[in-house]
């Protein structure tokens, strides 16, 4: 006799249409085109591409990347993510360069540099970030660097040597909610990652920090309200939170959509618990108007970057009360993409 299984209730099941909301315009324009072959040119990668983002075609026709060193394998497989899961067979030692010569090319004033996960290095790749920041330093010291770091397994010293490189943003992605972390970070461990954020605050004060979640995995409102308010709790200043898009059939379905009236009252409630900046929106992604989530300009003082006592950045970053009012409103054209554009002031730690 047969065994009758539940049935798991999803308001919209993974095969449905996406919403209107969701849908966006095929990539195709001229600073599209000249940045894909430039990305070809010089043999790098960029986890737009990778991960299937949805916002490229915005991203690349406004002329910004999000480049992807130590290879496109990554040593971790995800439910969620695109990225291609395996043993890497990379070794480039020129990477950081070709970054560098590349971000001057593009005359970045803001770049984001992520990576895979290597976990089959004993740094998990933490020396090649730093030579990278330092490549883009030496070639255009005017652009801010943002690191949209691995957890490196929790070595704090493979921390320290990213954050001794001064990045101007020291971003981690959270992903999803803690119940979750068995399902879908396979080899990631929540607490493993608000300790990175701890070390983080404590070696560099001033250093800016950030971190992403994805929606519609399964968490609970309230699952991700204490998530949020855990990362507030450790000291995370910017915070993005997007719709998770199944890339294949492979990886894990979509629980729910939110709508974009969901994510503006998630916004708010971002806002509320005091982080400094807050995209919140169906399309965001982690890198997602990067560039407009700091505070002012990079002051230059040499050619090559000089880490001050801040530990963060070349120039120390503003106290937390100097982020208020400072940047735009979202306008209505990109609010399907992020909603909630606003710095606040942070409220004092107790």
């Amino acid at each position: 006799m047969g065994i009758s299984l539940p049935l798991l209730d999803s308001p919209r099941p993974a095969a449905a249409p996406k919403p209107a909301w969701l849908k966006v315009r095929a990539p195709g324009g001229p600073n599209y085109i000249r940045l894909k072959g430039l990305m070809r040119q010089w043999n790098l990668h960029s986890v737009c591409e990778e991960a299937h983002c949805p916002n490229i075609g915005e991203c690349w026709e406004d002329s910004t990347a999000t480049f992807m060193i130590l290879g496109n394998i990554c040593t971790r497989n995800c439910g969620y993510c695109a990225v291609a899961h395996g043993k890497p067979a990379w070794e480039d030692r020129e990477e950081p360069e070709r970054v560098g010569n590349a971000v001057r090319e593009l005359g970045l004033e803001h770049v984001v540099i992520t990576s895979v996960n290597r976990d089959d290095l004993t740094d998990g790749g933490a020396r090649v970030f730093a030579a990278t920041v330092l490549a883009i330093r030496r070639e255009a010291p005017a652009c801010r660097v943002e690191l949209l770091i691995p957890d490196f397994q929790g070595q704090a010293g493979a921390l320290q040597t990213v954050i001794d490189a001064g990045p101007d943003i020291l971003n981690h992605n959270t992903e999803t909610v803690p119940r979750l972390y068995k399902l879908a970070r396979h080899g990631g461990r929540y607490e493993r990652t608000l300790d990175l954020f701890r070390r983080a605050r404590r070696s560099a004060p001033g250093l800016l920090t950030k971190s992403g979640i994805i929606l519609g995995l399964g968490e609970e409102r309230e699952e991700l309200v204490e998530t949020m308010g855990d990362l507030r709790e450790a000291d995370v200043n910017i915070l993005t939170l997007g719709q998770y898009l199944r890339p294949s059939a492979q990886h894990l379905p979509v629980a729910r959509y939110y709508t974009p009236e969901e994510f503006a009252e998630l916004g708010e409630a971002e806002r509320a618990m005091g982080f400094a900046h807050v995209e919140s929106g169906p399309l965001v992604r982690s890198s997602y108007h990067a560039k407009r989530q700091v505070p002012v300009p990079r002051v230059v003082t040499s050619p090559i970057n000089v880490v001050g006592e801040s530990g963060g950045g070349a120039a120390p970053l503003p106290p937390r009360t100097d982020l208020k009012d400072v940047g735009s409103q979202a306008s209505e054209g990109n609010r399907w993409g992020g909603l909630g554009e606003e710095r606040r002031s942070l409220p004092p730690r107790t």
